[in-house]
């Protein structure tokens, strides 16, 4: 048996490829998944993205009354370690531990479009594989702004999750979904957070009554927010450093100790070699796939964030029951059945959506109806009284004539559970009148549809 030749090779520890390794390991396949850091066994999620940052919204929500800030941080840091430590073990064991699975730790290039080399320090090791997925992911984006680059105080997500001393001054330099959720989290942890952005609103693809919501929701935390605004230069000083904006033709400063960016990921494909493997990618650098997932080489598929979808690790693991279905299925499952994907911000409380906003079906020239209404004042909802969390809004847009839900958007306690409800209610045709009348368990966030979509509250 030649050992260096596999039935499936992954690059890549992610979601959608760990899952598709373990599912064809099982099944008795030869598979070797490629990681270049054994600190990424897992993939991003559960190492530098949703477990340790949805951890550490958890702790700064549940600050003891009376601990200091910057020790509360501390531990919220160590505990959040300590989870994430655990759960890459658990998820190097879910492959070591089958027998057909190889584990190889370096950084992956292709040869032609059937070899990979891997290298790891001097050592150097050459494989081949039958079908082959890429699943590297995406990486932060530094901005190409006078002084970022080389300063010694700016920190990518990755980097701020990683220290244990808060800073006492953060400036976020974006107002997207990354720099809101890391703006409202590092402000209740007890920094005090600007958020610079060139937009006029923070969360600017959420329409204005619900960004409105959530920028009032964080400044009430105390997070302070330059909008329209144009960095310009930074640059360390003693102590720190310092962040020059342009705004209304005026040049101002900010001082921070640490900047966070926020202004976006790229896909990771640098250094992969994918000319070599004939595998063609778009303008962005994103491997160009088809609806199956396959790119311009038939063996070779991409999956996750480096395909240039949708940065959710859910997606990740649609992409790989997708290739699943084309190596061990029938080959129907395409990305074309994707319908109504939901999403959730995890500001405090979260905001959660999915389907279209008001603004979209507006400029569609639809006939709608808005159903809206502050959590504070939907008096069949007990549940947010009782936990002490009534801030917030529910907003749902749905087609007047077939009463069908076009979109909703829920910042409210539980909508990272709710939008589920509603996104699988938008899938399989449940009107808006079958959700408003259902019955629900009490006292429940779900009881909300209830009363939110009522006449009354419609525009």
């Amino acid at each position: 048996m030649d050992n260096s030749h596999f039935d499936l090779l992954v690059v890549g520890f992610g979601k959608g490829g760990k899952t598709l390794a373990a599912t064809l390991g099982r099944l008795g396949r030869r598979v070797a998944m490629v990681e270049q850091s054994a600190e990424m066994y897992g993939g991003t999620c559960i190492n530098i993205g949703c477990v340790p940052t949805k951890s550490l919204v958890h702790h700064a929500e549940n600050r003891p009354e009376g601990k200091a800030a910057g020790e509360h941080h501390r531990q919220a840091i160590e505990a959040t370690r300590a989870l994430t430590t655990r759960l890459r073990d658990v998820n190097f064991a879910m492959l070591d531990t089958i027998d057909t699975v190889t584990v190889i730790t370096g950084r992956a290039t292709f040869l032609d479009p059937k070899t990979v080399r891997i290298t790891a320090g001097d050592d150097v090791l050459d494989v081949s594989a039958d079908t082959i997925v890429i699943n590297t992911g995406a990486l932060p984006v530094i901005p190409d702004v006078p002084g970022l680059k080389d300063s010694a105080h700016v920190l990518t997500s990755t980097d701020l999750i990683a220290i244990d001393h808060l800073p006492e001054r953060l400036v976020i330099l974006g107002g997207g979904y990354v720099g809101a959720e890391f703006a409202s989290m590092y402000a209740q942890f007890g920094s005090a957070v600007t958020v610079l952005d060139a937009a006029p609103r923070i969360v600017a693809r959420e329409d204005a009554d619900v960004a409105e919501a959530v920028a009032g929701i964080l400044g009430g935390a105390g997070v302070e927010f330059v909008l329209e605004s144009k960095v310009v230069q930074v640059r360390d000083v003693a102590g720190g450093i310092e962040v020059e904006y342009e705004r209304g033709g005026v040049t101002q400063t900010v001082a921070a100790d640490k900047i966070l960016v926020a202004t976006g990921r790229r896909v990771a494909t640098e250094g992969l070699g994918l000319e070599q493997a004939g595998v063609r990618t778009t303008a962005s650098g994103a491997v160009e796939v088809d609806e199956y997932l396959r790119s311009s080489q038939p063996h070779i598929f991409a999956i996750g964030d480096v395909n240039g979808g949708p940065q959710f690790t859910y997606i990740s693991l649609d992409d790989g029951r997708i290739v699943g279905d084309q190596l061990i299925g029938d080959g129907k499952r395409s990305t074309a059945d994707r319908r109504f994907v939901p999403y959730t911000v995890f500001v405090s409380p979260a905001l959660s959506r999915v389907g279209i906003t008001e603004r979209e079906a507006r400029e569609r020239g639809l006939d709608i109806t808005v159903y809206q209404k502050a959590v504070a004042n939907i008096a069949v909802m007990p549940r947010p009284k009782i936990v002490g969390e009534t801030r917030g809004m529910m907003k749902f847009v749905v087609d007047r004539t077939t009463d069908q839900v076009l979109g909703a958007a829920l910042l409210s306690i539980d909508s990272q559970e709710l939008i589920n409800t509603v996104a699988l209610a938008m899938r399989h045709q449940v009107t808006a009148s079958e959700l408003r009348d259902a019955i629900y368990t009490h006292p429940s966030s779900t009881e909300a549809f209830n009363e939110v979509l009522q006449a009354a509250s419609a525009r």
